[in-house]
């Protein structure tokens, strides 16, 4: 009777130890696969500048694994490209050392055609800048600041990257056009956009 009880009491645990590797072993896996996030790289560009530094940045935000990186001109960004993505990162060119006026309609249609407010829909997303400017004081800082400052409006997380307040590129005058380093810039952004997303979808999903 003895024997028949030390057996039974050595079957229940090994199912409980069974039970309890499963467990961790199923955790551990689901952790260990990282949750892919969705970066919008938004832009304006006449001459070329500034497509090729949201290539550049596209480029950088890639490199972070399970990372989804979407490129699209302002006006062809639709609602569901905005509100899916967990990252926004928005370039222009310098007009009159201020965004240009596409991209300033890009964000009042954040309104006027997506409807995010009263909601704040693109609230806690990661949000970033870049911009091209012929000359060195152009305007370029300005430019990425009025952007992060609509961002703010909108409750984003804004991040720097490549320089103080985004990555920028200087296009004329003494500069032969966008060089190796601000491309590196660039990248530099995007990875960062990227790893600042992936940190958040993160502690979120938590």
């Amino acid at each position: 009777m003895a024997s028949v009880m030390n057996i039974e009491k050595l079957l229940a645990l090994a199912v409980f130890s069974l039970t309890v590797i499963s467990s961790v072993s199923h955790k551990s896996w689901a952790e260990e696969i990282p949750l892919p996030v969705k970066v919008l790289v938004a832009y304006h560009s006449l001459t070329g500048n500034t497509e090729r530094m949201a290539e550049a940045v596209v480029e950088g935000a890639k490199s972070v694994p399970g990372t989804i990186v979407v490129l699209k001109r302002v006006g062809q960004v639709t609602a569901e490209d905005l509100f899916s993505s967990d990252a926004v990162i928005v370039g222009s060119p310098v007009y009159w050392s201020n965004m240009s006026g596409e991209v300033k309609t890009f964000f009042d249609n954040w309104q006027f055609k997506f409807g995010i407010f009263p909601e704040f829909k693109m609230k806690n997303k990661v949000g970033a800048a870049f911009a091209t400017g012929g000359q060195i004081s152009s305007g370029k800082e300005v430019t990425m600041l009025t952007i992060l400052a609509a961002m703010l409006g909108n409750q984003m997380i804004v991040v720097s990257g490549g320089g103080a307040f985004g990555a920028s590129a200087t296009t004329e005058g003494d500069s032969a056009g966008i060089d190796e380093k601000e491309l590196t810039n660039a990248k530099a952004l995007g990875q960062r956009v990227a790893d600042v997303a992936k940190l958040i979808s993160r502690s979120s999903s938590h």
